[in-house]
């Protein structure tokens, strides 16, 4: 189920909410109303696909499992081939859902091999609920977390505003926030900043990057006979794309919890602010940077054992969220992109700092925009071929198929479109540039009859542009 969609909007959520807001009602020894959290999780992750809802089911019965006898046991050996079993099995599921195929294409194609292909279709989330479970599953081989019960664990993994998308959250910052009585009850102080930040994320979504989205695969379509104006504005408009979309999922994910009075951690803070490619990296995607950091980069050292050695790192745990975003070479070499610039940001920082802060954020951003496009294409060609247009210094006229994308409803002339298309782009990069982000609006916000109508605004306008539901671009990572 997509948060963007009649059937999330008017009855899913609103009945889920009820639901569990009359059931924490009960005495507090009912734990009726988590039960009641964990199946309807279950209900919006196999609305579309039920048949993968026993995947994600058995992968919690096992870890929690797992979990559950190294914590139980003071054998330091026993511990660590429970940990080994862990890590195996969660990847094992996750290579033969994700990495399998294209493992086997390249074999096949180096060595003239004939492995067979699962073609399976990639379970919604299975990179998020897969890597929360074994931050979990690591940590319970040190004993650094409490023996919770299976419920909670099941809640913690499955809370449906963080299962698809994120944030790859930690038990601590879910498990004794739902353990907290009231928490059980509405509560209108965090029920209407969280209805905002979903209105918000909504809008983000559905009015703003679906827009960017029609002009972007237009652009993508096309990738070898853009002129340098059409590169310039596909880059970008993937870049805004895919901020806007996944913002906005982040808002609407933080949004959700708060209804529930759940407080989901900052998963997104406006990185196209960054002036380094590091800033970069601790503003967006923050949870999946903490866990590549705290589960891979500091077990292979850090930076604690000479600079050639962090290099190297850094190199490796950038390859590591390339793989992680998808089973593809160029997934790799977005990683390893920006593996080598992390690793020259880290080799040449004090000359770096020095410069001037817009030129820092030039620099930055356009580094960013281009290694977006590899991102974003299915080819190495498509990707080349758009870099290379970027600097033809090609100035003729813009194709009607990328500018009809922001053309204004009611008829009016197309040679207007163009102007709009650079309005929307202008608004689009100011907004992520100069305006605030969730979470400072919403540890901000106060209930006015401003934010209100906004609200309503945002809400109405966006569930009525609902033209098409269209998956975030995070799900398929």
């Amino acid at each position: 189920m997509l948060f963007n969609s009649y059937i999330f909007i008017l009855a899913f959520l609103p009945l889920t909410l009820i639901i569990y807001f009359l059931l924490g009602r009960l005495p507090e020894k009912n734990s009726f109303n988590k039960i009641f959290l964990v199946l309807a999780s279950f209900v919006f992750y196999g609305y579309n696909h039920p048949g993968y809802v026993p995947i994600i089911a058995g992968s919690i019965v096992i870890n929690y499992l797992l979990s559950q006898q190294m914590l139980n046991s003071n054998k330091k050996a026993l511990r660590l081939a429970l940990l080994l079993i862990g890590i195996t099995g969660n990847l094992g599921v996750l290579f033969l859902f994700k990495y399998h195929d294209f493992f086997a294409e390249n074999l096949n194609h180096a060595f003239s091999l004939h492995l067979p292909l699962n073609h399976w279709v990639l379970p919604l989330g299975i990179s998020f609920f897969t890597f929360q479970q074994l931050s979990y599953v690591i940590d319970s081989y040190t004993h650094k977390v409490p023996k919770y019960h299976f419920l909670d664990y099941s809640l913690f993994v499955t809370f449906f505003p963080q299962l698809i998308a994120g944030p790859i959250v930690l038990h601590s910052e879910i498990v004794p926030q739902f353990a907290d009585p009231k928490n059980r009850h509405f509560r209108s102080e965090s029920f209407a900043p969280g209805l905002f930040a979903f209105a918000r994320g909504l809008f983000k979504k559905v009015i703003v990057a679906d827009t960017f989205a029609v002009a972007v695969n237009a652009g993508f379509g096309a990738a070898h006979s853009l002129n340098t104006a059409e590169a310039w504005f596909v880059a970008v408009g993937y870049t805004l794309q895919l901020y806007f979309d996944f913002s906005g999922y982040c808002d609407m994910a933080t949004g959700i919890g708060l209804m529930f009075n759940i407080r989901i951690p900052m998963n997104f803070n406006s990185p196209y602010k960054s002036l380094n490619i590091r800033e970069f990296w601790q503003r967006w995607h923050m949870t999946l940077s903490r866990f590549l950091t705290n589960y891979i980069y500091f077990p292979l050292g850090g930076s604690r054992k000479g600079l050639p050695r962090t290099c190297l790192n850094l190199l490796i745990v950038f390859l590591v969220s390339g793989l992680w975003h998808g089973a593809g070479w160029l997934f790799l070499l977005w990683g390893l992109m920006h593996g080598i610039a992390s690793v020259l940001y880290r080799l040449f920082r004090k000359q770096y700092d020095a410069l001037h802060p817009a030129l820092q954020w030039i620099m930055t951003f356009t580094f960013v925009v281009i290694a977006w496009i590899f991102f974003r294409a299915t080819a190495l060609q498509d990707a080349l071929a758009i870099v290379k247009s970027m600097f033809m210094m090609d100035f003729s006229p813009i194709r009607t198929e990328i500018t009809s994308a922001f053309a204004l409803p009611g008829g009016f002339h197309p040679g207007y479109n163009a102007i709009y298309m650079l309005l929307w782009y202008i608004l689009s990069l100011g907004a992520c540039l100069g305006l605030r982000n969730n979470y400072e609006n919403t540890m901000s916000f106060r209930p006015t009859l401003w934010n209100a109508a906004l609200t309503v605004i945002l809400i109405v306008y966006s569930v009525l542009s609902l033209s098409g539901v269209s998956v975030f671009l995070y799900f398929n990572f």
